[in-house]
Order: structure tokens, then C-alpha cells, then sequence
């Protein structure tokens, strides 16, 4: 699972998009959302996976959702995602395994995101069971094949020609593969070579995705990695670890360079890289001016246990609210409230959406991406290794 993934997430960016990747004119209906990602975005996909070992379906997670009970997201409350879906008016997207594909529910928004899951299939491999992004983008096919069955294949095209699609997905590419010492991927080749392995990778992937009717992308770049709890007790004084941040740091500006080579060639694409690095960065250097006491450790005082998760036998802090990182790996439901907060004023200067709550319009191919959280954290080769996390 990413950790603070995907603002994986993970965050949602919400336009309705228009023909030829100009702005379209603003409409009043509520936009259909899909959700591909990791553990920052999962809302229980990984709940129906019986083999997983990605799971965060127990307490203390979902302490603080309206439930107060587990629920899949790993956090203790509502995931990015969740709050942003409030503020376009309509409902979290529900998990993709949760639906049957009879179901009404098949035409609205759906969250297909998996705990564990990269861009690279063979990232989260010891995890069992997730969803890869190549398996979230098939599963979207069956929801697309699903709406056709139910509403004619014209009606099912306008809708996901229409809807939002994001992404929050590359962090457990790194934590979860290129810098673990037993995954191939982190000998075979040079830092230059994976994320060419991952651009060709995400090239085939979101093409596949507009071939299937996909016109409105928004990939949420990576956060700074060497600076969650999990790497920092890594480093000799506790601080980030600035290589691991350089990763990610070179991975945005390829994804980036990547999208606009894909406007350029898929006609009516509209695909917009959210730079979540700035916004994450300063949460965790400045937490106070957001309300926030602490930005360096978890709330669960998990940053050096096996995995970084919130255990039952955990001791939580007293105030959850004063922390920005719930687990060793995830931000809390407070710090994804301040994210998503941030997220929509961005949106809403930059003219991609209105600040009514649900009306939106499309954001043409040169406005400025928003700027959201994604999830995952590494550590260098340099430096000892962590546990996997989920």
C-alpha cells in the first residue's frame, strides 16, 4: 500500500471534462468519480481479497470514521478522497469488489484502488492478493461493459468520456520494490532505467485507459518519501532522507513530461500531473500553522514496529488531532482534511472547478495542476530497510 499515497491519494481531483481539452462550459451535474490507487485511497477492495495481507480491517483503524469502525482505509478516519466526494455533493465511490456488476450502482463513480498496489505488477508481489493498476484498469472495463449492458453503449460513452479519472499510484513502486534488497527490479537496474521502466509503464497504461473512454486524467505525483515516519527513524538525526526524496522529486517531473506527450498525441486527452510534493512538504515543515503539534512521528508511535500499521495493541496518542501521521506511513483524518481543503481552494483559483460544492467544468491542458497528497515512503539502499508495509 502507498503510504501517504495516493494526495494515492490519495486525493481526488474532480473536473468534468470537455471536447479537444478546452474548457467546457460549467454544468450543475455531479461529476462520476474514478478512484485508481493504493492504500491511501482504498476504501475495502482489499476487505474481499480472502489471501491479502494488505488489510487495515481492524481496529484502530476507522476510529474516527462516522462508524467508528474499520472500514479498509488506512487511516482513522476518511481518506482524502472521502472528504473531497462530500464536497462535490455526491458519495465516496464505493469499492470496486464490493459491487456486483447488475447493480445500479455500476453507472455512478467507483473506487477501484488496492492496498499494496504500483504502476509495475510485480510490485507488492509478497502482499498475495491486490489489485495492480493493470488489474484496476481491467476491472474498470467490466464496469464500462456493465453500463453498456444497462444503458446502451452511446449513453455508457458520454459518461465515461465525462467523468473524472485520478490516480495516485508509484510510491510502492519504490517502497515496496525498487529499494527493497530482495526485489529484482532494485538490482537490475540503475534509478535512470526504472523510472524509464515505469514511464513506459504508465505510457501503455493510461493510453489503455483512454482507449477505453478515459479523457479527464488526473495522476497525483509522489509526496516527499524520505519524510514519513517510517524513513525518518532511518536517518541519524531523525530527519528526511533527502535521497529518497530526489526519487520522487525526478519521478514527478518524468510523469509530468509524460502527460504532456500524451495530450499531444490522444486527441481530447486532458491529463494533468498533481504536484503533491509541495503541499505535503510544507504540512510536515510548518504543521503548526495547520493546527497541528506533531509532523515527524505516528500517532500510533508505530514508525519502527514490523510493517508501520496501527495494531489493536497499539497505544494511540491522546490527541489524533495533533498529529499529521496517523500510522507510520498514512496521514490522519485531520491532516486529509487540511490536504483536501487546500486541494479545492487550489482548484478553485485555478478556475478547474466553482466553488459551489458540485458544479465543475473542465481544466484545458495548460491550467495548473492542483496539488494533492500521495501515499509511500522509501528508504535508499543506503540505509537499513523496514519491513515491508502493506
Amino acid at each position: 500500500m502507498a503510504a501517504l499515497a495516493a494526495v494515492a491519494v490519495l486525493v481526488v481531483a474532480m473536473v468534468i471534462s470537455g471536447g479537444g481539452g478546452v474548457a467546457a462550459a460549467v454544468t450543475s451535474k455531479k461529476p462520476v468519480i474514478y478512484i485508481f490507487g493504493d492504500s491511501m485511497s482504498d476504501v475495502g477492495n482489499n476487505n474481499y481479497l480472502i489471501l491479502s495481507l494488505a488489510k487495515s480491517d481492524y481496529p484502530w483503524y476507522g476510529v474516527d470514521y462516522e462508524t467508528g469502525f474499520p472500514t479498509g482505509r488506512f487511516t482513522n478516519g476518511r481518506t482524502i478522497g472521502d472528504i473531497m466526494a462530500a464536497k462535490f455533493g455526491v458519495p465516496p465511490p464505493p469499492p470496486f469488489l464490493s459491487l456486483y456488476m447488475t447493480d445500479d450502482e455500476v453507472l455512478g463513480g467507483v473506487n477501484f484502488a488496492s492496498g499494496g498496489a504500483g504502476l509495475l505488477n510485480e510490485t507488492g508481489i509478497y502482499f498475495v492478493q491486490y489489485l495492480s493498476f493493470d488489474n484496476q484498469i481491467s476491472s474498470f472495463e467490466e464496469i464500462k461493459n456493465a453500463m453498456i449492458a444497462k444503458i446502451g453503449k452511446k449513453s455508457a460513452e458520454e459518461v465515461v468520456n465525462g467523468a473524472i479519472f485520478q490516480v495516485g499510484l508509484g510510491s510502492n513502486d519504490y517502497i515496496n520494490n525498487f529499494l527493497r534488497p530482495f526485489m529484482a527490479d532494485g538490482i537490475v537496474y540503475t534509478h535512470e532505467e526504472f523510472i524509464g521502466l515505469l514511464m513506459d509503464t504508465m505510457d501503455r497504461q493510461l493510453t489503455r485507459l483512454y482507449d477505453l473512454g478515459a479523457r479527464n486524467v488526473w495522476f497525483s505525483g509522489l509526496a516527499p518519501l524520505g519524510c514519513i515516519p517510517s524513513q525518518r527513524v532511518l536517518s541519524d538525526d531523525g530527519g528526511c532522507l533527502d535521497d529518497v526524496n530526489a526519487y520522487a522529486v525526478q519521478f514527478n517531473a518524468a510523469a509530468r513530461n509524460l502527460l504532456e506527450r500524451l495530450n499531444a498525441k490522444l486527441p481530447g486527452a486532458s491529463m494533468s500531473l498533481a504536484d503533491c510534493y509541495s503541499v505535503v512538504m510544507e504540512l510536515i515543515e510548518h504543521p503548526q500553522k495547520y493546527g497541528f503539534k506533531t509532523s515527524h512521528t505516528s500517532c500510533c508511535d508505530v514508525d519502527t514496529t514490523v510493517g508501520g500499521l496501527c495494531l489493536p495493541t497499539a497505544q494511540l496518542c491522546d490527541d489524533r488531532t495533533a498529529f499529521v501521521f496517523w500510522d507510520a506511513y498514512h496521514t490522519s483524518d485531520a491532516a486529509n482534511q487540511v490536504i483536501a481543503d487546500r486541494l479545492y481552494a487550489d482548484m478553485v483559483s485555478a478556475g478547474a472547478v466553482q466553488g459551489n460544492g458540485n458544479a465543475t467544468a473542465a481544466a484545458a491542458a495548460s491550467t495548473p495542476a492542483p496539488r494533492v497528497v500521495v501515499g509511500g515512503g522509501a528508504s535508499p539502499s543506503t540505509h537499513a530497510a523496514p519491513p515491508p508495509k502493506p
